[in-house]
């Protein structure tokens, strides 16, 4: 009798192995492996500056019409001789270059510099992970930002999650069509495996499914 409980379940463990194997990504292109970068805090050049983000704005050779402001929720800022200047949706670059446009109403070809501090970015600029994790959130992409990074910054796989199961969902700006990828989080996580590990892209959204047992 103890044989029959024994094969039944070793029968049932055989038939969730396959429904499990059913769920997979297989047909899912996956990406291809991150390729080791020097560490670059921050946000990338292409980085558009959201509400809330703390910035430092410098004027060569004018360090009093510099600041260090954070965004409001209207997206606007203000600095010495720049009132409510749109702050929201631009570059660090744009800015800099409207800032350099109000100046040089005062001063002679004005140099002006604007470096995010602090940065919680516009939705698009954010890579967010829903599913099986730890603490499912919506976090800022930064420069050469990783699959590793963003699961460090969620606390990793929960107990039930089904890592090897997960999926990247991309937009894709030229073609304007939504991809999804492979992943294969357990093998990162769990295992290791660096080739499991791609490179993010500004509005990624990962999901983590749960396994069935």
């Amino acid at each position: 009798m103890r044989k029959k409980h024994v094969a039944r379940f070793g029968m049932a463990m055989a038939l969730a192995g396959l429904m499990l194997t059913g769920c997979t990504t297989a047909n899912d292109p996956q990406l291809p492996p991150a390729s080791f970068v020097a560490m670059q805090e921050g946000p990338g050049e292409e980085y558009v500056i959201g509400p809330l983000d703390e910035l430092t704005i410098h004027v060569w050779r004018n360090d009093e019409l510099g600041a260090k402001v954070q965004v409001r929720p209207d997206g606007r800022i203000t600095t010495p001789l720049v009132s409510d200047m749109p702050a929201v949706g631009k570059t660090p670059t744009m800015l800099a270059e409207d800032i350099r446009l109000q100046l040089s109403q005062y001063i002679s070809d004005p140099i002006v510099t604007v470096i995010v501090n602090k940065f919680a970015g516009t939705f698009s600029q954010q890579v967010r992970i829903v599913g099986a994790t730890e603490k499912p959130a919506s976090i800022p992409y930064r420069a050469n930002m990783t699959l590793l990074d963003a699961m460090i910054a969620v606390g990793g796989l929960s107990e039930f999650a089904a890592g090897n199961h997960a999926k990247l969902i991309r937009f894709d700006k030229e073609s304007g069509k939504q991809e999804e990828y492979a992943l294969r989080l357990s093998d990162l996580l769990k295992k290791g495996d660096s080739k499991a590990n791609v490179m993010l892209k500004p509005g990624d959204v990962i999901i983590i499914p749960e396994s069935m047992f």
